[in-house]
């Protein structure tokens, strides 16, 4: 039986992947579980699959918890993530915690020798090579739990010595596909978290239909498949049923398909190097009938633009701009900027000055600081 930690479990991958562990109970068990502030989902958690280590953001919530499940270790804050993703027990992490504080918690898991499913595309952007170079050296395996990215990662799959020509990275489009200038000028908060395909949470909703997902995405490829960001094209594809492919030197090109349910790469990261029976109801293709894919409009999805910028201007300008895409996101959801402001936002802090290089660990997160009270200062502006 495989033994795993979930570094937030209460969000959506973290749900989905109890799921996946609950489906397959004579493969799996989870010994580490940790959570934001959803404390009665996670109470729930904790009653069902009785982990041996439980984190949570707030002491208080840690405190009262503890109390009520004596025979589970809790701790708190960023020490116990990080001691969620290192336990000694544990054969496989998965990392499906929100944003740039994936960062800490990933590395804490590398240095402890796990196996990471991963999920936590910022912290790969954010890490860039440092990350990747700490994965190698320690001889373990970071497996993409994102539907492309585990696409990828499978259509490589006996093929890893061949030479990949590119890599067809497929987008639904969000909720604003086809949408004009003048139209993405209005939408609303509501619209903007309305998946036509896709239920995640409301950060990587946001970031559907800006694009900006997509921009994160080539950079999460560039570092997992050791491809030119400039052989990494982003296609439309509003059926969301082709979750990204390969096209190799010799003109072939290999995909995977599938409904667009997130139990699949979740399962397939879990159980690697095999593949779980009933995780999700086949595509039927004659239902189908037909595929469309689209170039995306970088001038109404300017996020997308202003990503592929920051991966040419080096790994400095990548932390900066999903820093500020953070900011601009949340500012967005609490109602303080309009929709195409996150774009400005991002735009702002990215010109804001040359920005120095990463060499360690700490200079991302003296880099994300900077950048995140810039970014805040640039909304304040836009109230």
């Amino acid at each position: 039986m495989k033994r795993i930690s979930i570094l937030g479990s209460t969000g959506s991958i973290g749900t989905q992947t109890l799921d996946v562990i609950r489906t397959h109970s004579d493969e799996f068990c989870a010994i580490g579980l940790s959570c934001g502030h959803n404390v009665d989902l996670f109470r729930n958690q904790l009653l069902e699959f009785k982990p041996l280590f439980a984190a949570c953001a707030d002491e208080a919530d840690c405190r009262e918890l503890a109390k009520e499940f004596p025979n589970i270790h809790f701790e708190y804050g960023m020490e116990g993530l990080c001691n969620c993703a290192s336990l000694a027990d544990a054969d496989i992490v998965v990392n499906s915690l929100l944003g740039m504080m994936g960062i800490r918690p990933t590395f804490a898991a590398i240095k402890a020798g796990k196996d990471i499913a991963f999920a936590n595309k910022e912290t790969l952007v954010a890490g860039g090579k440092l990350l990747t170079s700490a994965v190698k050296e320690a001889k373990i395996k970071l497996l993409p739990v994102d539907s492309e990215h585990s696409a990828i990662f499978q259509s490589l799959q006996g093929h890893q010595d061949a030479q990949i020509s590119k890599i067809l990275l497929t987008a639904s489009g969000g909720p604003f596909r086809g949408y004009t200038k003048q139209q993405i000028e209005s939408v609303t908060k509501e619209q903007a978290l309305k998946h036509p395909n896709w239920n995640m949470g409301a950060k990587i909703t946001i970031d559907s239909a800006t694009m900006m997902n997509k921009g994160l995405e080539i950079i999460e490829a560039a570092h997992l498949f050791e491809v030119d960001p400039d052989n990494i094209e982003v296609y439309v594809h509003p059926e969301s049923v082709l979750h990204s492919a390969v096209e190799f030197t010799d003109g072939a090109i290999i995909g995977q398909m599938g409904t667009p349910d997130m139990r699949v790469p979740i399962a397939y990261a879990l159980s690697y190097p095999s593949r779980l029976s009933n995780v999700a109801k086949p595509v039927n293709l004659f239902e189908l009938k037909a595929l469309h894919f689209e170039k995306p409009d970088p001038s109404v999805f300017k996020c997308l633009a202003l990503a592929q910028q920051a991966i040419k201007s080096g790994h400095p300008y990548q932390i900066v701009m999903n820093a500020a895409n953070e900011e601009a996101v949340a500012a967005f959801l609490k109602d303080k900027i309009r929709f195409v402001q996150i774009a400005d936002v991002i735009e702002d802090t990215l010109m804001a000055k040359n920005w120095g290089d990463i060499k360690e660990l700490g200079d991302i997160f003296e880099t994300e600081k900077e950048a995140r009270d810039l970014a805040k200062g640039y909304i304040s502006k836009c109230e």
